[in-house]
């Protein structure tokens, strides 16, 4: 895991997250806590839209591998946020089993969507969300839509690095990720909340 051969969608804090990770593999503690202050906020995002109030202590727990198999990631920045969120995703899907629970969800959709163009206005609906309602309405859509519109947009994974996270074809990701925005867009346009611009899901912490 980690070691991707394609280009990644960056974020501006993932050249110095890369150092940041080389030096905590050298034994470097304060490097390993800017990785983790760096990353912490969407992979907590991230939990709190599978497993809910739990996903502190999900997110400890991942905290914790991640901390033991730090020296076998090989990677960037961009290639640690997706080792850590496939770690992550583990974590909670071992905590939904130890539940017997499953994340919350309605039937897929099964009308055929068009792919969004470069700058969709489902994503600029999703980014007129407060964070906490924005991961109440995620945790309602169905599993796989919810999963890749977290991946893509709290944790910045580009289409190929979610895949991997998920185990499934980037197109498949893509296509959950639009349908999940697709249906956000239509939940927010029936309660009118479209118009104002408080922070966006890509800030949750």
């Amino acid at each position: 895991m980690g070691q991707g051969g394609e280009p990644r969608r960056g974020r501006p804090y993932d050249a110095e997250l890369g150092v940041a990770v080389a030096r905590a593999q050298e034994g470097d503690e304060a490097a390993f806590a800017v990785a983790y202050r760096t990353v912490q906020p969407g992979l907590l995002g991230y939990l709190r839209g599978i497993v809910g109030d739990d996903a502190e202590d999900v997110a400890s727990e991942a905290w914790l591998e991640i901390a033991r198999d730090l020296g076998r990631f090989r990677g960037d920045g961009a290639g640690f946020r997706g080792w850590t969120a496939t770690i992550a995703r583990h974590r909670a899907l071992d905590h939904l089993r130890r539940l017997k629970a499953r994340p919350r969800g309605t039937p897929i959709e099964q009308d055929v969507l068009e792919l969004p163009g470069g700058h969709s206005t489902h994503d600029e609906a999703l980014e007129t969300l407060s964070t906490e309602y924005a991961l109440e309405l995620v945790a309602g859509l169905p599993r796989d839509q919810a999963e890749a519109v977290l991946l893509r947009v709290v944790v910045g994974l580009d289409g190929p690095a979610a895949a991997r996270v998920l185990g499934k074809r980037p197109g498949a990701v893509r296509t959950s990720a639009h349908r999940g925005l697709k249906r956000l867009a239509r939940l927010l346009a029936a309660e009118g909340v479209t118009d104002e611009a408080p922070p966006t899901l890509g800030d949750a912490g």
